[in-house]
């Protein structure tokens, strides 16, 4: 009897579970409004160099300040204000007359600048000047969150792997909590830094082992449903984030409110189970009954323990498994281990660079930051309906290719729509936000069951690092447009139709059983090249036979 088998003997989704899931929400809906948050805390709202030191006690100091604007600073060729250099004197020609031929050269920033506070009260780019030959620093701070993401996700899978699901959330949880109140009272840019890389390691902890806990309490006939159930936690916290962003425009006590479901997510924690198929899979028969026995009478199916011993439990599991301890080097020993490792890497790079190319460009669509945020956030929860059927009848192979190659050609259409055309960018924008979301969604499913028990969080501790690799990578594309303005959508398009091609050569996992050795993948590999031989074998007798 495998496990698969008991949790269908003891309801694979009962009370258990969904008291399971609740609980996990409390922490994953803190998931987003940090992946997100850059949107808000690393905004650039308008700006223009601060010309108050221009004052030369004559008229400049009777002028209202739209009339110090005129004279001191510079127009773009789109009649706004520069918002990166100035006159080194106040010009009182443009007060009567916009076209002078008087030529006047003008001159970097050196006194600061002035910011429009409609919309942000504070930023980072306000509070330590991130503009004009700073914005990079701007930019970067995501990708600092995502590098701590990237580096997090190997090491807790690792982690989790080897000391269990339920301690290393504890960890993930303290330390999240901890390295986010720290950077929200950061003294410098520095400082803010280090305390977003460590944030983002800690992070990568709750994210990938809470969907992998879900997920492997859960029986193979409600897999499906209970992957999209886990996705809609990520669209309560887009939704949570917009609130508060619009709420609190300050930028230190909006990375606290962000912060704050942790606090709840540690209280409850006492009653979060371990995992039983992490605890079998590990010789740990009494601790798996343990939590076994309290599923079952959780679920009313408490009749099903009498043949459910912790004896019974080692000899489902004995035949096959050692004393070894699984590391990432496993994922590439076996031929097709190997070859499912290298393609689900570069499906989830592809998937996690065009979804945060997307996501992190809100402000490149015409629209209010927080409406922009909203439509997004809005359009997942349908999407994911659509995506729960499409997964139960076409299966996840299909559908994440069919997902990526989507998003590829929608970014494609928006290359040719020109920025002036707001309504229409937004339109192909968002639908290809929500393909985008469709082919994220599908992964985490998808990927916890592409790997075998022993290796799972190894699995996804490995593609989250290339997930956020990708992530990482992302936001900086953005700057590439100095050199071709197209040329980011162009990258982000190119990503997304290689990744929905690549994705053609994984296997489908609809309704199959969780694999719970590297053994498994490996049987699969051999049956099915002993059916392929069977098959050819016959065709060749087929043609001998005479007519």
């Amino acid at each position: 009897m495998n496990f698969d088998d008991i949790l269908s003997e003891i309801n694979g989704f009962g009370k258990f579970q969904i008291v399971l899931f609740l609980i996990q929400v409390l922490s994953r809906i803190s998931l987003p409004c940090h992946f997100l948050l850059s949107n808000f805390i690393a905004a650039i709202p308008p700006h223009h160099c601060d010309v108050s030191g221009l004052e030369d006690g004559g008229l400049f100091g009777n002028l209202t300040s739209d009339q110090k604007v005129i004279v001191g600073i510079p127009k773009e060729q789109d009649g706004a204000p520069s918002s990166c250099l100035m006159f080194p004197g106040p010009q009182y020609q443009y007060l009567f007359s916009s076209n002078t031929s008087e030529e006047t050269f003008p001159v970097k920033c050196h006194n600061g600048w002035v910011y429009d506070k409609s919309i942000f009260q504070s930023t980072l780019a306000t509070e330590w000047n991130l503009v004009c030959n700073k914005k990079w620093m701007n930019k970067a701070t995501a990708t600092i969150f995502f590098i701590g993401v990237m580096t997090g996700a190997p090491l807790f899978g690792y982690l989790s792997d080897r000391f269990g699901r339920r301690p290393l959330l504890l960890v993930s949880y303290l330390t999240s909590l901890t390295f986010a109140v720290l950077s929200a009272v950061s003294t410098s840019f520095v400082m803010f830094a280090v305390m977003r890389f460590l944030t983002g390691m800690s992070l990568a902890g709750i994210n990938i082992i809470s969907i992998v806990l879900n997920i492997e309490w859960c029986s193979t006939k409600h897999r499906t449903f209970s992957g999209i159930m886990i996705s809609l936690d990520w669209t309560l916290g887009n939704w949570l984030l917009v609130g508060i962003a619009y709420g609190i425009n300050e930028w230190r006590m909006l990375i606290l409110a962000a912060t704050s479901p942790l606090i709840l997510a540690l209280i409850a924690w006492r009653w979060l189970p371990e995992s039983a198929r992490w605890l079998i899979a590990n010789g740990k028969a009494e601790a798996a009954q343990y939590y076994i026995m309290k599923c079952a009478k959780m679920n009313n199916r408490s009749k099903s323990l009498t043949t459910i011993t912790p004896k019974a439990l080692m000899e489902s599991v004995e035949k096959e498994r050692g004393e070894k301890k699984y590391t990432v080097i496993d994922l590439f020993k076996t031929p097709n281990m190997r070859k499912l490792a290298i393609c689900s890497g570069i499906v989830w790079f592809g998937v996690a660079f065009t979804y945060y190319g997307i996501t992190l460009n809100i402000v490149g669509f015409g629209l209010n930051p927080h409406l922009t945020q909203f439509i997004f956030a809005s359009i997942e929860m349908p999407m994911k309906i659509a995506v729960y059927f499409s997964l139960k009848k076409i299966g996840r192979r299909r559908c994440e290719i069919a997902a990526l190659l989507a998003t590829g050609l929608l970014l494609f259409i928006n290359i040719f729509v020109s920025k002036d055309k707001w309504l229409i960018r937004t339109i192909v924008g968002v639908l290809g936000k929500s393909t985008s979301e469709a082919s994220f969604t599908i992964m985490y499913l998808y990927t916890t069951e592409l790997y075998p028990t022993v290796v799972r969080q190894n699995g996804l501790g490995y593609t989250a690092f290339l997930a956020r690799l990708g992530v990482s990578v992302s936001p900086l594309v953005v700057l590439s447009e100095d050199a071709w303005h197209l040329l980011p959508a162009c990258i982000y398009c190119a990503v997304a139709l290689s990744s929905g091609v690549i994705a053609s050569l994984l296997p489908e996992t609809l309704n199959a059983q969780l694999p719970e050795f590297i053994e498994d993948i490996e049987k699969t590999r051999r049956g099915s090249a002993r059916r392929a031989e069977i098959q050819s074998e016959m065709h060749n007798d087929l043609l001998q036979t005479p007519a």
